[in-house]
């Protein structure tokens, strides 16, 4: 982890030797030491903050007190998955006790409980460089899970990788973990190969659509295919009904201007259309209002495509500018709206239903509420949709039901902006937003995607795993004949 050179064919031989060898290891471990490794590795992280911030600041242009915040998100959830591990529940423990009065037929003695996949091959982001990078979400669902974790380093932030990696991997050792437990490959040609690799039994991603989906595809053309998590894209729509543009009209556009803008609109979760009403007076209020000041995105490659895609919007018969467009094809690019119609919108979804990653919106008016379901109706998987409405709008009902079938987190009155790592989190959606959308890439639930169901039959009970044995020496929940044990 000492360069940031291309990884070498014989380097990635020997990084997918040790990433085997560590797996095999760590997932003998006991829960409870993985989870005070977790713990170590999220201390080594806050104590070396002096050292990562400016590097961090310096590679991917983010601001400081942003990435300050983004390193605390990270060591959080570390702790929290070291949480869940004492508790065990992840492990969803199943016992069926021999039956011979079974109704289908005399009952075996069967047990299930979930156990790790093996090496995992983690494509790190451009957007966060801490939170969904070396030590972010996937590694840490994880590492969690049992498994071992090879990191694909994003080229937008290499040395930051680097070092993360170093701190990482320092107190992973410090508590005994094994050799080659978290290692880094750099360079498109080692990722590809690596999830190529058998040794490989699962891969995950943030990032476009078309890399995405490039390995993805990859993934699954395997002689041995493998689960590949992939986040990929979303536009994030928000609906805004007549009920509530005339209660709160002025309060939803300034909020909506911070949420569109925030970081530079280079969230995944940035709401990047808006639906209001034709006759709200929202759109000249959009029009009107004050912008953050240009801000530099990530890198000059998110900087080329963020402006090819708005180009793309403006040369759109069916789009106009909504207030000011000066500076929003500079480097950096200052905040811009667009504006068309729903029935534009319906008319042509392709080509409006597009995600502009960036400072730009697309406020999309409507006549009649009727419009919002139809739009519901039309865009495809997203991770997230939101409604501001009224509690007594007659629309609600109908139109969260259509949202809930599209998006993975439904939201009402809030912002899409900002995933909150919790227990209930949902952070995943139907394609294109996700590869997996029975999957979460944030909050607890994450680690599911690390394990697979085993079940034991007829075994004795010192051969079993400690969650599978009556006595239950791990102290995990259990469930015993279909009721959870006391």
């Amino acid at each position: 982890m000492n360069t940031t050179e291309p990884t070498t064919p014989e380097e990635l031989e020997a990084i997918l030797a040790r990433a085997d060898a560590a797996a095999t290891a760590w997932a003998q471990v006991p829960a409870a030491d993985r989870a005070a490794a977790l713990r170590g590795v999220a201390d080594a992280l806050d104590a070396a903050a002096s050292d990562l911030l400016p590097v961090a600041a310096e590679e991917s242009h983010l601001l400081p007190g942003r990435l300050a915040g983004e390193l605390t998100r990270t060591t959080f959830q570390l702790r929290l998955f070291a949480e869940m591990l004492d508790d065990g529940g992840y492990l969803d423990a199943r016992i069926d006790h021999a039956d011979d009065a079974w109704p289908m037929g005399a009952r075996p003695d069967i047990r299930r409980v979930l156990e790790p996949l093996g090496p995992v091959l983690n494509f790190a982001a451009s957007n966060f460089p801490f939170a969904f990078s070396v030590a972010g979400g996937d590694t840490c669902a994880a590492l969690a899970a049992g498994c071992s974790v090879i990191v694909k380093v994003h080229s937008g932030h290499p040395r930051l990788s680097a070092l993360v990696g170093r701190v990482a991997a320092g107190a992973l050792d410090a508590f005994g973990a094994p050799a080659g437990l978290l290692q880094l490959v750099f360079g498109t040609q080692a990722g590809r190969e690596a999830l190529l690799d058998p040794r490989v039994k699962a891969g995950s991603f943030t990032g476009s659509i078309p890399g995405g989906r490039a390995l993805f595809d990859l993934a699954v053309s395997r002689p041995e295919p493998i689960p590949f998590y992939g986040e990929l894209g979303s536009v994030n729509p928000t609906f805004v009904t007549k009920a509530a543009a005339a209660a709160r009209g002025p309060r939803i556009v300034d909020e909506f201007i911070g949420s569109y803008t925030l970081g530079a609109g280079q969230f995944c979760t940035k709401p990047g259309i808006l639906l209001v009403p034709a006759a709200s007076g929202m759109v000249d209020a959009l029009a009107s209002s004050d912008r953050p000041a240009p801000a530099r995105l990530l890198n000059d490659r998110i900087q080329s495509g963020y402006v090819e895609v708005l180009q793309g919007l403006l040369a759109h018969d069916a789009v106009a500018p909504l207030g000011s467009t000066d500076g929003s094809l500079d480097a950096p690019p200052a905040p811009t709206l667009v504006a068309t119609t729903a029935e534009a919108l319906l008319a042509d979804p392709d080509g409006l239903v597009t995600e502009c990653f960036g400072p730009t919106a697309l406020v999309a008016t409507y006549r009649d509420e009727d419009e919002l379901l139809a739009v519901a109706r039309v865009i495809d998987g997203q991770l997230t949709a939101t409604i501001h409405g009224e509690d007594d709008d007659a629309i609600a009902p109908e139109l969260i039901r259509l949202l809930a079938r599209k998006a993975g987190r439904v939201l009402w009155n809030q912002w899409p902006t900002g995933v909150s790592v919790t227990y209930a989190q949902q952070h995943g959606g139907p394609y294109p937003a996700t590869t997996a959308p029975t999957s979460t890439s944030v909050g607890t639930a994450s680690i599911g995607r690390f394990l697979r169901p085993v079940a034991y039959q007829g075994l004795p009970a010192h051969l079993l795993p400690g969650a599978l044995q009556d006595a239950n020496p791990l102290g995990v929940p259990q469930r015993v004949n279909g009721a959870l044990a006391d």
